[in-house]
């Protein structure tokens, strides 16, 4: 095997609590890799993981490296080592160290850096941009130096409002170091990885085509992503429309079979959820479900709340402007009467269906026979709304963030609103994995998409035909398969995916 051939080696370095252990969860899609929190020196022993393509093959290994802490004391007890007038280089210099008795002593933690990073091909030295440039990172980069090896720096937590990316960039280039990379571990560009092999291909063109290799295929993978959400998210729409609850005229049976509607798609709904969290390899945590309303909290809305749909932009009529009904239509099974979106959204029942006396006896009077409960279409276009908020939100989710992302879908999707000139009580707090919780608290996001107001115009017209099929919905009363079914889910997907 040549040396072209081989896995890259990369050690990732750095100062203390600057967040490689964070680069390397958001590289590798995993929340679980390393231990990290908000204090120096979490990581004390040199981990490492591979980056595949998804085929298996190893192209990068990523070496998790203990934090530098003492540069300047390394560098002095080097001149006393290995005088200048000896004339070794910078490997040899640092050979010297590794075999001197303080390797195991004063400079343990820093000679494990140095170790790894001479059997590595090139370091990423992730820098804290809202961290001001100190002395001790110029000796710290100075003694990577020594090394021989190629250093890229990568400036971390860029989009926070107190990260100073210019100062930095004008101190590595007084050292030599022109090339860097942004590359934000909490909420990275949908290009970061893309851009981060850039970069290493630029610095080590040997590996230029393996490199290459790595990128199509994590392009590719962020593809078969979204596909494979859309097509989540286009069977949670089909279940729904799709789903049809028998019941009879009496108000309390009208009250109970829509109580039972209702629990269906939500528990349907977060199914999907749960699915999309796993197909992103992110955990439950990081999208907590709300089951009721939540003052103060308007992701946290209940799917059948009116005021969750005003905040999406869905245009809801007066019934539903009243929250007295309750998300859903009703059919006639006779005729084909429907009620439409006027009937029945919001508000919890309490045991009588209220809906009655407004239409009137003039409409209910043309009811015959047994009636169906379906879910209104204001609630399947929030549905897919919400579930393509989540989608957007996962896609700028790095695997070392902290918070729950609740707050920035609302950004992502809905109508903006003025910003509070008041802070968080938390913002600028570090009290999360080296930092994640601040920066997520203050990172910048980038411009979000055009909002979407309503599902695409093809989506509703696959919509209406799958309420004619009540054997499509799997949550339904008798489900069955069906080919036009998995071809009709598999057109809204491509409808879905085009809207993202």
């Amino acid at each position: 095997m040549t040396d072209a051939s081989k896995p890259i080696d990369l050690a990732v370095v750095g100062h203390t609590n600057t967040g490689k252990t964070s680069l390397l969860r958001t590289l590798l899609r995993d929340e679980s890799f390393g231990e990290v929190a908000d204090r120096p020196g979490t990581t004390r022993h040199v981990e490492s993981a591979q980056l595949l393509t998804e085929t298996g093959q190893a192209i990068l290994i990523l070496r998790d490296t203990p934090g530098l802490e003492d540069a300047m004391g390394v560098l002095d007890y080097l001149d006393r080592l290995c005088p200048p007038n000896e004339r070794h280089d910078g490997p040899e210099r640092i050979r010297a160290l590794l075999d001197s008795p303080e390797a195991a002593g004063r400079f343990e933690q820093e000679c494990r850096v140095l170790a790894t990073v001479l059997e590595t091909d090139a370091a990423l030295y992730v820098i804290d941009t809202r961290d001001p440039v100190l002395p001790k990172h110029r000796d710290e980069l100075m003694l990577l130096a020594a090394c021989g090896r190629p250093i890229l720096p990568v400036l971390n937590f860029t989009r926070s409002a107190q990260s100073d990316t210019a100062a930095w960039r004008d101190a590595l280039a007084r050292l030599g170091l022109h090339a860097t990379v942004d590359f934000d571990t909490v909420a990275p560009a949908l290009d970061g990885e893309g851009q981060l092999l850039d970069r290493l291909a630029l610095m080590l063109d040997h590996h230029a085509a393996a490199l290459q290799t790595l990128r199509t295929d994590l392009g590719q993978q962020r593809l078969r992503r979204l596909q494979d959400a859309t097509r989540l998210i286009a069977e949670l729409l089909v279940d729904a429309a799709a789903l049809r609850l028998p019941c009879s005229q009496e108000p309390t049976d009208m009250a109970a079979i829509t109580l039972g509607l209702r629990k269906r798609t939500r528990d349907r709904e977060q199914d999907c959820v749960h699915a999309l969290l796993k197909r992103y390899r992110f955990s439950k945590a990081t999208f907590p479900h709300h089951p009721l309303p939540l003052e103060g909290e308007r992701w946290g809305m209940d799917l059948f709340n009116p005021q969750a749909l005003r905040t999406f932009g869905i245009q809801i009529g007066k019934g539903m402007a009243t929250g007295a009904m309750a998300g859903a239509t009703i059919d006639v099974l006779t005729g084909g009467l429907s009620l439409g979106a006027a009937a029945l959204l919001g508000a919890a029942i309490g045991g009588a269906w209220q809906g009655a006396s407004q239409w009137g006896k003039r409409l209910v009077g043309r009811l015959a026979g047994n009636t169906e409960m379906t879910v209104d279409d204001p609630v399947l276009h929030l549905l897919g709304l919400r579930q393509l908020a989540l989608v957007r939100a996962l896609e700028c989710r790095g695997h070392a963030a902290m918070r729950p992302i609740e707050g920035d879908l609302l950004a992502r999707m809905a109508p903006p609103e003025p910003v509070e000139s008041e802070p968080p009580a938390d913002a600028g707090a570090r009290d999360a994995p080296e930092g994640e919780s601040a920066a997520a608290a203050e990172t910048q996001p980038e411009t979000p998409p055009e909002p979407l107001r309503r599902l695409p115009p093809d989506v509703q017209r696959m919509l209406d035909e799958a309420r004619g099929h009540p054997e499509w919905s799997s949550i339904g009363e008798e489900p069955a398969p069906d080919a036009r079914r998995e071809a009709l889910v598999g057109a809204m997907a491509q409808a879905l995916f085009a809207a993202l």
